[in-house]
């Protein structure tokens, strides 16, 4: 009896080290191919010891109860669910990555950091260049990507390049406000904003883009098929990579709000040749806009 006893206190004992016992609670969203290859890559370079909860799989999952047990070094949030669970934490770490929520929580909470889900202005700008465009249109929701556009308007004006900009409230705005640009510009940039570029509006700014023949520059590899130009796409994979380099800094003892949001490290420019051609853009002065 006194063996068992020692047992059960020496286990009782063990437990929170067991607990303590890793590194990194990945908050993953759902089961998705693009969570699954960021997270690869954010195990590539680096072996951290991790725990991973999948949302989607649980009706309810207390993440502040979780960390108070586990205590983990930092939390890995992949995507707006993920965030949107990890927002009660004040004191854990946060990275946040393949979430459009990263910006507007960013201010509030000095313990998140991340990667944006956004190319740097420059390089859409790049492109648009690159076709000899001068009046680009840009729809966007003021609260979910304001801040990104005012960038881009600094960035516009430097460049030579006019944005004809026309803000949104909810998706049926997009409708009314891309038929405004009509006649007003010679390209379309859509950007990852779930209120301008929503399921049901989609389709209206590949119609807008044949019926005025404008090409649109995108932000996701398909949106080609349905009649993008270009698309300036983030590499998964490497995006994961980028957020272990975070990782890795906080767990030395780098405070993360030393650790600046970032835009994605490497973004892969491709094009739709067939709607190049149609619309008369010569695909070699494109390769050159922006550099790999």
């Amino acid at each position: 009896m006194r063996i068992l006893t020692a047992f059960i206190v020496s286990l009782a004992l063990l437990l929170p080290l067991a607990a303590d016992a890793y590194d990194v609670l990945v908050l993953q969203s759902r089961r998705d191919p693009a969570f699954e290859e960021a997270l690869a890559g954010f195990r590539a370079n680096r072996r951290f010891s991790e725990r991973v909860v999948v949302l989607a799989d649980y009706a309810d999952v207390d993440i502040s109860r979780i960390v108070r047990e586990d205590r983990p070094a930092l939390v890995l949030a992949l995507g707006d669910r993920a965030l949107e669970a990890a927002n009660k934490l004040r004191q854990t770490p946060v990275i946040a990555l393949i979430s459009l929520g990263i910006h507007s929580r960013h201010a509030t909470h000095s313990n998140l950091t991340g990667i944006d889900m956004f190319a740097p202005p420059e390089r859409y700008l790049s492109l648009f260049h690159g076709m000899k465009k001068r009046r680009v249109g840009l729809i966007y929701h003021p609260a979910k990507s304001g801040w990104y556009v005012q960038l881009a308007r600094q960035a516009a004006q430097r460049m030579g390049i006019e944005l004809v900009v026309r803000e949104v409230s909810t998706p049926r705005d997009t409708l009314t406000q891309l038929a405004t640009l009509a006649g007003k510009v010679d390209a379309l940039w859509m950007l990852p904003d779930a209120t301008a570029v929503a399921r049901e509006t989609v389709e209206a700014y590949f119609r807008f883009s044949q019926e005025h023949n404008v090409p649109v520059v995108s932000f996701a590899n398909a949106y080609l098929g349905l009649g993008a130009a270009a698309v300036l796409e983030i590499d998964r994979a490497e995006l994961g990579r980028q957020a272990s380099d975070m990782g890795s800094a906080i767990l030395k003892g780098t405070e993360a709000s030393d650790i600046p949001l970032a835009y994605p490290r490497r973004i892969q420019l491709k094009t739709n040749p067939s709607v190049m051609k149609h619309l008369g853009i010569a695909a070699e002065r494109v390769a050159l806009h922006p550099r790999e």
